[in-house]
């Protein structure tokens, strides 16, 4: 409230009863006879008066501080060449859920780093992307080892770092177990869990990365060691096996993941892509030697992947207590139909070593999806939304589903999916029904099928 100094007010600020003619106390008259009115008048009045002018009080602070607040999104939109009014439409309070049965609290949209992080778009993006995600409420950001081969934690810790967030108010996961080459630099061995070396390539990004930690022999690290040093962080909130390892023991993974909890490098650990006997067997390993058993599946999840999420990891929900994380929420944008006249040279489909992405939209089985999907945009115009807000809001509104991982390369594309929570609340049973109805894939559970 600086900006309102002047002259008369106490320490060169006006005060909110300054500002607003609001007094707390009333005010004495000259006469006798005045003077015995007015304290008649206020006693009659008695608290309720009080209450008024408090509640009045505490509406102004609460106004002057969302013009702040919007003051400071309004300077940074521009910088990005946004205005508020772009944002406005598509802004609605972010959801926070607990991951499974844990008590950490995230929020149902994470923000993930997969092929766009230090690979697909410029840094400046990266933290544009980052600053609106954060500014509406996402406190998830996910990244893994193998991203951009560890370019990508090396973006995000950047940025993190050059935001100066507060650490305790955000979350960032990463996921173990590509690492090198070599057959100790991957898998889930307790030494590649817990640090492992890879040499990092190409030469080009070697020489441009400003903060690393090396070796004598030029090498980078890699296992959850080399990830912190990387993100710059003293801990990730969340370490994943991004996969089972069928060469290491379940009780040598269990181990090592409580190790690096316990010394703090981590504080709850998961899986990724782990099927659900895997992921009980973790559980009874932790059970039985008094470990920490993992608490969240990374699993993908969309209109055409859908048996894992909604069949298979509710059953582990109410039985362990382990939520599910989801990723691909767009099949790696079938779902917003830009492959419906064929594979556009900026799409992910088009870039190197996404060969079989190109494949799945040319195949039988895609044309099939892609006539599905033309249909369900009749649903999305009918909701007034777009295909990606409806898919979006279709994952959120499965049970056990902690969050739902955005990847998006440009500030529209994260603008839009945002959008997504203000369609959660249309996903009635009847609108379920009637998209179950259209893509005809609906798994069912054990009890349903016995039924």
């Amino acid at each position: 409230m600086a900006m309102f100094g002047g002259r008369g007010a106490k320490g060169g600020k006006f005060s909110v009863e300054d500002l607003y003619g609001i007094s707390k106390k009333p005010k004495a008259s000259s006469g006798a006879a005045s003077s015995t009115g007015a304290k008649v008048n206020v006693q009659s009045r008695g608290k309720g008066q009080k209450g008024e002018t408090d509640a009045l009080a505490s509406q102004i602070l609460e106004a002057a501080q969302r013009l702040i607040e919007r003051r400071r999104l309004e300077l940074y939109l521009r910088e990005c060449g946004l205005s508020i009014n772009d944002c406005q439409s598509e802004r609605q309070a972010m959801l926070y859920r607990n991951l499974g049965k844990s008590g950490l609290r995230v929020s149902c949209l994470g923000l993930g780093t997969w092929v766009t992080f230090g690979s697909q778009i410029s840094d400046e993006m990266a933290e544009s992307l980052m600053t609106i995600a954060y500014e509406n409420g996402v406190n998830l950001f996910d990244t893994a080892e193998v991203y951009a081969s560890g370019r990508a934690e090396i973006t995000l810790g950047n940025i993190i770092k050059k935001k100066g967030w507060r650490r305790s108010s955000y979350v960032v996961t990463t996921k173990i177990y590509w690492g090198g080459q070599a057959e100790t630099e991957r898998g889930l061995s307790r030494k590649h869990i817990i640090e492992g070396k890879v040499l990092l390539i190409p030469p080009l990004w070697i020489m441009t990365i400003t903060i690393k930690r090396r070796d004598s022999d030029g090498d980078v690290s890699t296992g959850l060691r080399g990830s912190l040093s990387r993100l710059q962080l003293d801990y990730v909130d969340i370490v994943f096996a991004n996969r089972n390892d069928v060469n290491s023991p379940m009780e040598e993974v269990v181990r090592a993941m409580t190790f690096v909890i316990n010394q703090g490098m981590a504080m709850y650990w998961g899986t990724s892509r782990w099927s659900a006997m895997e992921i009980m067997e973790a559980y009874s390993v932790a059970r039985q030697f008094n470990l920490i058993p993992p608490v969240c599946e990374q699993a993908e999840y969309h209109y055409f992947q859908r048996d894992k999420v909604e069949v298979q990891l509710p059953e582990l929900y109410h039985k362990i207590g382990v939520g599910a994380m989801t990723w691909s929420p767009l099949a790696c944008g079938l779902i917003t139909g830009k492959y419906s006249d064929g594979v556009p040279d900026c799409s992910r489909a088009a870039m190197k070593g996404y060969q079989w992405l190109k494949e799945r939209v040319h195949s039988e089985e895609g044309r099939r999806q892609l006539a599905k999907i033309k249909e369900l945009h009749l649903v999305a115009d009918r909701l007034g939304c777009t295909a990606a807000q409806l898919a979006i809001a279709w994952c959120l509104r499965s049970e056990g589903v902690s969050s739902v991982l955005l990847g998006v390369s440009n500030t529209d594309q994260l603008i839009e999916n945002l959008g997504a929570l203000r369609v959660l609340s249309q996903m009635t049973p009847q609108t379920v029904s009637e998209m179950d109805a259209l893509l005809g894939n609906k798994p069912h559970s054990k009890k349903e099928s016995r039924a």
